[in-house]
This record gives C-alpha cells, structure tokens and sequence, in this order.
C-alpha cells in the first residue's frame, strides 16, 4: 500500500518524529563538514518499510533549549543526489536526540543520510535501506544479534559483520539487523572500583547519578542515569559503524529497564522496589536512542512525555497475572513496543516484549528449596516438578496437584492456585496469534528476546556414588528458568495454534542465553509427543560472559559432577566444555568424554529421548547469527569469535573460532520441519 505525504505527516506526528520527503535528486543546500566529536553517539536508522525509514543522531548543545539541525538524503555517498532534506529539531528535553520519519523513498533501496547543523558542523554519514515491496521475491537476507555489555569486553562481531557485508555481492549484503535485545547493560561496574570479573577487563562506560549499589554494579533509577549509560554505550567505535552501515530492528531484553525485574517492579539480587518511575525513564531512554516505530505517551516531536506515576507495590494481579495496580498499569504501557514489519514476499517479522507484561516468577517460592538437595545435583531441579508450577491451576486439566514431589520429601504446591505462567500476557499474546494467523509471507519468524529450547539433563544415567542418593528413575532435570525454555503452558498455545492453522514456515530467533542454539519449535518433548511445527535459534552474545566463562573460574575442582560441564586436561590446558554434550546427548556421554576423550565414544552413547529438539548448542560462543530466507530455504548461519575481551586491532575484527550454517527446506501442511547442518570453517566443539 502506498501512503500519501499526508498520511505519513500523520504517522511522523505518532511516533514523535519530524518528517522528510523524498523527491527528485537535486544538489546539497548545506555546506556540511564532518565534525564527528559535536556528534559523540554517532548516527543510527530503523523500522525501515518500503517507502520509509527513521532516522536518527544526538547533537547536544551548551546553550539553549531548543535547536535545528538539518537531514539531508541522498542516492549517492558523494551527496551529489541529494531526494530529502528537512529541520531536524533536537531539544534538551529530548536529551538533544532527533528523530526523522524520510518518506517518499523508493522499496529495497540504499541511501545515504547525514545531519549538518546551524553552523555547518555535520555528523558522519550514515547509511541505510528501505524494505522490498510485499509482493519482491527476492531473497531476504538479516542479522540477529543481542546482549553487548561494552562494560566487559568489545563489539569485534560487529566489525567482522562489517567487513564481510562490505564484500559480499549486492544480493548478499544484509537488509537489516535485529537486535533482540540487551542493548545496553542497566548495571554498570566502574574500573576503579573493580579491575576484573571472570576473564574481563572492566572498562569505563558512565558514571549513574541518583542511582544505587548492589554488590559492585550500580544501576540507574532516574532518566538521567539510563541517559548516562546510553551515552557511554554508543561511544564504542563498533557498534556506531554497525548503526552507520544498517537499519536496526530492536526490542528490549531485561537489562534496558532491570537485571530481574518485571512489569514496574525493580530487582537487582537482594536489592527490589516498585519501580513504576524507574520503568517509565528506562522506557523514554529507550525511545530516545533506538529509533522505532513506536508512540510515545505525547504523541509529539519534542518530548517523550511526562508521566505522573509514583513507585507504589503491586499486590493485587488479574486474573492473567497482570499487577492492576494503576500506576504499574500506566508505566509498562507509556511504551508498547511489540510490532510487526514486512519484509518482501519471504518475512513476516513479529516481536515481542517478555518482561512489561509478565505474570510473577512461578519458581521463587521459598518452600521448593526444602524439597530437595540441589546442591548435590549443582541445581538440576525436577522438569515434572517445574511444569506443575509453570501449569498454575491450569496444570493436569485445571486439576494441579495440592503437594509438589521430589524422591521422598514434598511441599504445599504453592502455584495451585496461580495463573499459568506468562511471559507475553494476555494482550500481547492475542495479539501475536493473531498475526500469525494473518501471516501470509513465506516465512513468519517470531523475534522473541529470549529462548524457547528447553535445556535439560538426565542425572537419572549418573552412575552410584557420584551423587548422595539417584535421581528419580524415568525422570529428568531442568537446568534453565525465566525463559520461553520452562514456559510449556504459553508455549503450547502458540505452538498448537500453529499445528492447528496448518502454519508453514514458522521460525523463531531469539537471544539472551548467551549462548548458540539450533533446533526444533515442539510443545513437548519425550516422554510426551515430539512433534516439531517450526524451527527455533538462540544467537549468542556480542560480548557478555556466558555459562562457559563462569564455570571455568567458579566451579570446584573437586565437584563430583564437574565432568558434566567441564572435561579438565593436563598440562594447564583450557578444559573442553561438557555441558554442550549433557545438553544435547546427556550425562553418560559427558562422563565418557571426560574419561578418554574420545568424542565419537561418547556420542555413541547418547540419550535419544533426552533432547531430539536440538541439533547444535553452544554455551561458551559469542558472535552473530544471519539468516537468508527465499522461496523455499531458511539458511541460518551462525558467526563464531573468540572471547571479545579486548578490541581487535584487525579490519576483520580478527579471528573466527568457526562458522555453522543449519539449513531448512520449506515443509508443506503436515509434515516435520528438518535442519542440516554443515561446518564452513573452524572447530564447533561438543554441541553437535
């Protein structure tokens, strides 16, 4: 469909953007010069469709309170073609942000933009791309990326996705790069407090003014310190060439508002408030820095909108698990930024948000740690157990059980009387059933900040004496929790209306683990039915300290299970990462591994019914993921580095560990979904 430049003067107004319009190639009108410093987060550019995009820069100022800047778009990066130019207002009170909604564009197009000031002082030049027309057959091609804490290592991904999409053909070359999430890290560590944690370096990025302490982080708790932690985030040379080369597509993971917070509530280890001022900063910060086409609570261009809200606890929730309290109400809804975009006639993209709307943590109750010895299982805790608390009152048909059960010790079940659990909540869920009903792209890939695989162990294979007493027979462990992994109730709805609607190509990319994951979307796994209908990816982290990190440095020596995560070597040698095979083939194969080393012993003796949904993990990755979708094929291709623990000083951003594609054929109404795989380069480990 074809807007009119009244009808998008209508959708600028919205989303809090001014507006340019596209017309015919004339030279520039301003006398641009680079001045890069005036402009120190660089420029960024989002949400495109076919005949628009926002974009975006900082120009902040000493004097005043209100100024204009320029935006200029060209068809060249020379600016001789230049089809747009328009004001670009910044104001204090938009923390000297703009935003630009350019229409009149023409659909899978490159432009280029750039921002020029009263005086002539200009930003960088940035580039970006429009979307293909609905009905556009040609393949699409997208990044996912997530959690890039620049508080603890460096964006060398971003520069390898650079280098590589630089020399790639046209048809290639990314369209977009979805960020799902964990932009910025709320909780910020200074140097001079803390020199190291784990293998990093910690390394400056702000100073939080009105903020508050937990352990050696500090988090914001105004706008200001979120502002501040912005700021010190797009300092980083990478991920400002990243927002300069493409159109960003972004939702927000846990850490753009709080590490375990929820809905308007607070929560940093011991440290938790109501939060509902917290949560509207956290949101209009948001707003402010990743352009998006989202309505912010004025609906006008300068401001985001002051909210009258007060920090006051929740304690009554519906009937969904929703805090009724009004000003929780209003805080989670000042920003609603699940939506959908199409992408050409293979991509029907829909994102969600996991934390505004989320019911409370099912698996908290103080009472589960008197069930069980978990220290003796290093946290593996009963997958039976885990699903009657996800289950609510829904659990077994609305008939839950009154007591919880783990060998010989048992506790009031305190979810009998619960909502099942929610990550998406009531509104959000509805509404993302029904666009995949309306779906009608080749591929409708749910962008989802967290994961949906299930990771789980079977401690029922461990051998005598390597545990006080055995794990329950026909049983097994849950090793995950907070994620779409232990959310069987509301997973089995989507999953289900899928099966239900004879749904093809559906996919779901997510991050947040830390980790790379490739498998199959099914609602249960064995002992119940295994019946795929999509497929799923994790994308592992731009730099954040995964689960291999931790357990090089925190796990005992002398644990009896440490074989499961960690295989220990002689000579000082790093030790290999087990816990990708208990994930994926089980403890017997791990136990195995660790003994002679020998990798296809160990898989021999893997456990079939243990994980039949997964084809590859790996918990110790960082990198990217990108995904090509055409008529018939989803390729994802998953981009290895090393530990980003300092910049590289390489073009490409320096070595690869390895690079795995997993291909998918299209699968007609009925039939399974099924992945390949093949190693392009490099040593993928024991996730295989």
């Amino acid at each position: 469909m074809t807007l009119s430049r009244r009808d998008f003067m209508r959708v600028a107004a919205t989303i809090g953007a001014s507006l340019a319009w596209g017309g015919a190639a004339c030279q520039p009108r301003t006398n641009w010069r680079e001045r890069r410093d005036l402009y120190p987060q660089g420029v960024a550019s989002g949400d495109p469709d076919p005949q628009s995009v926002i974009l975006w820069t900082r120009r902040p100022f000493d004097e005043g309170d209100r100024h204009e800047l320029t935006v200029e778009v060209a068809e060249d990066e020379a600016f001789r073609r230049v089809i747009a130019q328009a004001p670009a207002p910044v104001t204090a009170a938009s923390d000297w942000t703009t935003r630009v909604l350019v229409a009149g564009l023409e659909p899978a197009r490159v432009y280029w933009y750039r921002f020029t000031d009263a005086d002539h002082n200009g930003s960088r030049i940035g580039r970006t791309i429009t979307a293909p027309m609905a009905d556009d057959p040609r393949p699409v091609n997208f990044a996912f990326v997530s959690c890039q804490s620049v508080n603890e290592g460096k964006l060398n991904a971003y520069r390898r996705m650079i280098f590589e999409d630089e020399r790639a053909s046209p048809n290639d070359q990314l369209g977009f790069v979805l960020h799902l999430g964990d932009f910025i890290y709320e909780v910020v560590q200074y140097p001079d407090e803390v020199k190291t944690r784990l293998d990093r370096t910690i390394y400056e990025v702000a100073r939080i003014p009105d903020g508050h302490k937990v352990g050696n982080f500090h988090i914001p708790l105004t706008l200001d310190g979120y502002r501040a932690v912005y700021q010190g985030y797009l300092h980083d040379p990478d991920l400002q060439d990243a927002r300069a080369r493409w159109p960003f597509v972004a939702i927000w993971d846990n850490h753009e508002f709080s590490w375990q917070g929820w809905q308007s509530v607070v929560k940093a280890g011991p440290f938790e408030q109501p939060g509902q001022r917290v949560k509207v900063a956290a949101n209009q910060a948001w707003f402010e820095y990743l352009p998006a086409r989202v309505v912010p609570p004025s609906g006008a261009l300068e401001n985001f909108g002051p909210l009258a809200v007060d920090n006051v606890r929740i304690e009554k929730f519906d009937a969904n698990g929703l805090g009724v309290e009004p000003n929780n109400l209003t805080a989670i809804n000042s920003l609603k930024v699940y939506r959908a975009l199409r992408y050409g006639k293979h991509l029907d993209l829909l994102i969600t948000d996991q934390y505004s709307y989320r019911s409370p943590d099912p698996f908290s109750d103080p009472s589960l740690g008197d069930l069980g010895d978990w220290e003796d299982f290093n946290g593996m805790f009963p997958e039976d157990v885990v699903q009657v608390l996800d289950g609510g009152r829904a659990f077994n048909a609305g008939n839950p059980p009154a007591e919880l059960r783990f060998k010989a010790k048992h506790v009031a079940n305190p979810q009998k009387s619960a909502p099942p659990q929610t990550l998406l909540g009531a509104e959000q869920k509805a509404w993302l059933k029904d666009q995949l009903k309306r779906a009608t792209a080749t591929w409708k890939i749910w962008g989802n900040s967290l994961g949906t695989l299930e990771w789980r162990a079977d401690p029922e294979n461990l051998p005598p004496g390597l545990t006080k007493q055995p794990w329950p027979a026909g049983t097994f462990a849950n090793l995950g929790g907070n994620d779409h992994g232990s959310a069987w109730a509301e997973r089995s709805e989507i999953y289900d209306l899928i099966g239900d609607e004879n749904i093809t190509g559906f996919a779901i990319v997510s991050g947040d683990r830390h980790s790379f994951w490739a498998g199959y979307a099914s609602a249960q796994l064995p002992p119940g039915r295994f019946e795929p209908v999509g497929l799923s990816f994790v994308g592992a982290s731009l730099t954040s300290p995964g689960a291999m990190e931790a357990h090089e440095h925190r796990l005992p020596a002398d644990l009896p299970l440490r074989p499961l995560y960690l295989a220990d070597r002689s000579f000082g040698a790093k030790p290999d990462w087990t816990f990708n095979m208990l994930l994926k083939h089980g403890v017997r194969s791990c136990l195995e591994y660790a003994k002679t080393f020998d990798v296809d012993r160990a898989r021999a003796l893997s456990n079939p019914a243990l994980a039949p949904h997964l084809e590859f993990v790996d918990m110790g990755a960082h990198g990217y993921a990108t995904v090509r979708l055409s008529g018939d094929e989803m390729r994802t291709e998953f981009v290895c580095i090393p530990r980003p623990i300092a910049r590289s000083e390489r073009p490409d951003g320096g070595p690869l560990r390895y690079r795995l594609v997993h291909s998918a054929k299209l699968w007609r109404p009925g039939e399974r979904p099924q992945l390949t795989q093949r190693v392009i380069e490099g040593d993928p480990g024991l996730g295989i």
